[in-house]
């Protein structure tokens, strides 16, 4: 081994929270070293997560105007639709985009090794290896995130996962789907979105389970609208790949076996593990439940070496791992000692058919934590006006559900007259969860789901006098921890 290389901060791992966390240091004037075991820089959001999800749900939404054009008086001839060509486009984007992270990078002379570097046992301080040199610092922030998890079911290797998905060259026309969470429903309703027809099979009864009932029942009600036909009750027994290539598969629903083939695709999303595979044993570094254990400061149980982003188990999202690195930075760094993330009240989009947004307790969290009689539900149901011209059976519908605590609810307004029959007009989904955000930190809990075109944002009156009720209660914000957005500055409303 060669001499060892000192540095003021080291952070292992490149994706949001590692990138947040050095730039951020190395911002304020100190020597960074930034290790990345993959070939490129961003991590799991920028190549093979939201971006790239987004894109492809983009994609099958453009299907989806495609099919309600004739309701607004197009003809639409002959169409076709083209994966290899979207991959080509979107694999560029990424790149791209991967060559905007390295600038920023060097621009922020942070010293960075595409190399794995774990911790190196035999040493009195902790110090990592990479390459075959030593590196250390006073300061070792932990951002090496996770990766999908596989079940051991036979035949579980003809499948690919959410990284899999990605690398498709072409559409597979039959796929299967096996998982219940919002990486299950957001790409089986891209592929259902596109035209191949989607088997989702689930272990329980309905998709979303650890989000409030509302959402989950309205989503298992859409799916099959959307091309997905869901499998509730269903345990997969083994995998087999037949001579032309496609895959059958042997399965309990409900009790009875059933066996089904002809899939050119087996999607397995079932959740995901940390990466924590880097010697954590050789510096003291606990887990818990195979995550880093953490405090409310990202101090792991070593003395000098932190853990951010997906690898410490909590609120698994983009920005919340930037907010995460950005503070830990300026604590150490900027004599901010008290500086961390709070970690209540994320708000959260699904890019589900329907999308879903989501901020603060489920009801039944709500009743868990303070009891059934100190809770109030309002929930409110209408049609966006996009789907005005449509048949009655194609519509689908907006639900808003308010969870509240009693005895008056934490707002200025009665927004059972107000709120929730104005509420649903703005349905968009930018809007509804930024208006969301704001009435948890006024004190109440929410969710909502919605139908509509997630970029644009109308704003009827109601709403607006909803928005200066909420701001009466002197709301405070933290809007760089919600997922999957910049959040623009508050608007002002008038009366």
């Amino acid at each position: 081994m060669s001499s060892i290389n000192n540095y003021d901060l080291i952070v292992l791992g490149a994706g949001s929270g590692g990138l947040g966390a050095s730039r951020r240091a190395a911002r304020l004037g100190q020597k960074v070293a930034l290790f990345e075991g993959s070939p490129r820089l961003g991590g799991t959001c920028v190549n093979v997560g939201c971006v790239p999800k987004k894109v492809m749900y983009n994609t099958a939404k453009h299907a989806e105007f495609i099919h309600d054009h004739s309701v607004y008086g197009f003809t639409v001839g002959e169409h076709s639709f083209n994966w290899t060509d979207v991959k080509t486009k979107r694999d560029a984007y990424i790149k791209r985009l991967n060559g905007i992270y390295d600038a920023n990078v060097a621009k922020d002379e942070i010293d960075t090794f595409m190399a794995e570097a774990r911790f190196a046992p035999g040493h009195d301080q902790p110090t990592v290896e990479a390459d075959g040199k030593l590196y250390r610092a006073p300061h070792i922030v932990i951002a090496t995130g996770g990766r999908p998890s596989v079940p051991p079911v036979p035949g579980h290797e003809h499948g690919i996962t959410s990284d899999g998905f990605f690398d498709l060259d072409t559409q597979p026309k039959n796929v299967a789907v096996v998982g219940a969470g919002y990486i299950a429903v957001e790409l089986a309703g891209i592929f259902g979105g596109l035209g191949s027809k989607v088997d989702l099979f689930i272990r329980k009864e309905k998709v979303l389970r650890v989000f409030d009932s509302a959402l989950s029942e309205m989503l298992m009600n859409e799916l099959p609208r959307g091309g997905v036909n869901v499998h509730p009750h269903t345990q997969l027994q083994d995998i087999k790949k037949e001579a032309d290539g496609t895959l059958t598969i042997r399965r309990i629903t409900d009790g009875k076996e059933v066996t089904g083939g002809g899939y050119d695709c087996l999607l397995w999303a079932v959740g995901r593990v940390s990466n924590v595979e880097i010697g954590l044993e050789h510096v003291g570094v606990e887990l818990e439940r195979g995550n880093i254990k953490v405090d409310e400061y990202q101090n792991t149980t070593a003395k000098g070496i932190y853990a951010i982003g997906d690898v410490q188990g909590k609120a698994l999202l983009t920005p919340v791992a930037i907010a995460a690195g950005r503070r830990l930075a300026h604590r150490l760094f900027d004599n901010q000692p008290t500086l961390k993330l709070n970690y209540e009240n994320i708000a959260t989009v699904i890019f589900s058919h329907p999308p879903i947004g989501t901020v603060g307790c489920s009801e039944a969290e709500a009743i868990a934590k303070y009891g059934a009689d100190q809770v109030n539900t309002y929930q409110s149901r209408s049609i966006n006006m996009y789907h005005a011209l449509k048949d009655v059976k194609d519509k689908v519908p907006t639900i808003v559900k308010m969870v509240t605590l009693k005895p008056n609810d934490k707002v200025s307004f009665d927004f059972r007259d107000d709120l929730l029959r104005h509420l649903n007009v703005c349905g968009y989904v930018l809007l509804l969860v930024y208006l969301s955000l704001v009435a948890v930190k006024s004190g109440m809990c929410l969710c909502c789901v919605f139908q509509g075109q997630d970029e644009q944002c109308l704003l009827c009156p109601a709403a607006a006098r909803v928005c200066t009720g909420l701001f009466a209660n002197n709301c405070c914000l933290e809007l760089d921890c919600i997922s999957g957005f910049h959040w623009p500055q508050l608007a002002h409303f008038e009366n």
